[in-house]
């Protein structure tokens, strides 16, 4: 493995560590109704993933260069990166269920009120 892609590695871990904390805070705003800091998370989660997965296909593509050299950092860069993408996409999901409860608690209210 070359210094290269021990860098690329290296930043695989960084965007992927970088975007699952984005992915938490936009959970925890979300907890808090305070949707548009959330997707401001999300939207940060998401250049992190974009700047990884630039990083990504720079191993992949010297991986097909080179030979496959499938080393244990190679292994955890790459488990951790798509585990954190995992983590992005079930925040998404976990945010947008916080919105639409959100929304049908101000219903419920407005419905409430109007007896």
């Amino acid at each position: 493995m070359s210094i290269q892609n021990e860098e690329a590695i290296v930043k695989l871990i960084f965007h992927g560590g970088n975007m699952r904390q984005f992915a938490y805070s936009a959970i925890e705003a979300a907890e808090k109704n305070d949707f548009p800091s959330a997707a401001a998370h999300l939207q940060k989660a998401d250049q992190e993933f974009a700047e990884g997965h630039q990083w990504q296909t720079k191993i992949v593509s010297s991986e097909q260069r080179d030979g496959l050299n499938a080393s244990f950092l190679l292994i955890h860069g790459q488990d951790h990166f798509m585990t954190a993408k995992a983590e992005l996409e079930m925040a998404k999901r976990l945010v947008t269920s916080y919105k639409k409860h959100e929304e049908l608690a101000a219903r419920i209210a407005d419905l409430e009120s109007d007896k």
